[in-house]
């Protein structure tokens, strides 16, 4: 049976269409996909992200352990709530999951990971913990909503005590803070602008409900989903996963090469990868042709084959059918997608295809 989030009765109350995601009740959509993402790019919409996984890392070794078990640095973080994007990876480079990290002080961590891969990042976790001074507590006790649109933060802050809004207003992109019971961060996952806001969970139906009040749309997986398609933001599963390192995922900008002592877990076979070279590149796609682009469809040159995409449907922003890519490094500005037999034309371009409401890319 799925779990549910403690915002479970407010979706069936919305009309969400609930689908089982990871192992959760979560909406796919409450009625019109189109509508919801149109909202985010538009207005504001949010998301319940309860599903994914909080984790509190507390004690003297804290820093030095996710110096060690991130390829990105945390020793970059100076200033209270600043956020960190990072993959987590295997010995031999393949990413193990990726996942935001929020600095408190030198002692105290927040880190938000996937629902998809809860099981193996904790045990993961917890087993790199073992040799050093720290301790991981899993925040079951807390719910998340993503606020996410042009009108985002003002009607979010408008459900907000005073002196909780007066913070939030403050806030820097990413970056985060504790206001009362809220901790507040200043990031998403839609290439809009907005707040992922936890929430004690038996306080998240009352700022659910006030939020629809403002006018915040709910939305589910599905314009989640398109959303960051277009922003140009990967999904764990489908544009990574351990099979695949961050330098063909058009992740190379997580990884922290400097101070080059810093032994983080995967250095050694990430370095060995950029000696060797040959590396694919990660590309967006714009297809020209009618048709719609899904995620492993082979991608060909002159009729070979060399590469696939990787996430892949219809941009309700652009208008057409986009995706990204992982392809062979002699591939230029077009290429064709295999498509029910036939070779559609694309133009290949640099992600993201949509934020902040525009779209970033030439479509013919």
């Amino acid at each position: 049976m799925p779990n549910n989030t403690p915002l479970y009765d407010q979706h069936v109350a919305c009309g969400g269409k609930m689908v089982d995601f990871a192992g959760w009740n979560m909406p796919l959509n409450y009625g019109s996909q189109l509508e919801e993402h149109h909202a985010v790019r538009n207005d504001a919409g949010m998301f319940d992200v309860s599903h994914m996984t909080v984790v509190d890392l507390q004690g003297p070794g804290v820093k030095a352990f996710l110096q060690k078990l991130l390829a990105n640095d945390v020793d970059k973080l100076k200033l209270s709530g600043k956020a960190l994007y990072s993959c987590m990876l295997k010995p031999d480079g393949g990413v193990i999951d990726d996942l935001i990290t929020y600095y408190l002080d030198d002692q105290n961590f927040r880190m938000v990971v996937n629902a998809a891969t809860h099981d193996k990042d904790l045990e993961w976790t917890g087993q790199q913990a073992q040799a050093f001074d720290v301790s991981i507590t899993e925040r079951t006790d807390l719910a998340m909503i993503a606020v996410q649109g042009p009108n985002a933060r003002d009607k979010a802050r408008a459900v907000m005590s005073p002196a909780q809004a007066e913070a939030a207003s403050a806030l820097k992109i990413f970056v985060a803070m504790k206001a009362d019971e809220l901790f507040i961060a200043r990031t998403g996952y839609t290439g809009e602008d907005g707040y992922e806001i936890m929430v004690p969970a038996g306080q998240a139906s009352e700022m659910w409900q006030k939020l629809v009040e403002q006018g915040v749309r709910p939305c589910g997986l599905g314009a989640r989903d398109s959303l960051r398609l277009e922003a140009g933001m990967n999904l764990y599963g489908s544009d990574m996963d351990e099979t695949i390192s961050p330098l063909e995922a058009g992740l190379n900008w997580t990884v922290a090469w400097e101070p080059a002592e810093r032994e983080f877990t995967g250095r050694e076979a990430l370095e060995a990868q950029r000696q060797q070279g040959g590396l694919r590149k990660f590309v967006g796609l714009v297809l020209q042709d009618k048709g719609v682009l899904r995620a492993h469809q082979s991608v060909t040159l002159n009729g070979t084959a060399v590469g696939e995409t990787t996430s892949g449907g219809f941009s309700p922003t652009l208008g057409k059918s986009i995706a990204l890519a992982r392809v062979s490094a002699e591939v230029g500005e077009t290429c064709q997608v295999e498509v029910r037999g036939k070779q559609l034309a694309c133009k290949v371009v640099k992600p993201p295809f949509a934020r902040h409401g525009k779209v970033c890319v030439e479509l013919g």
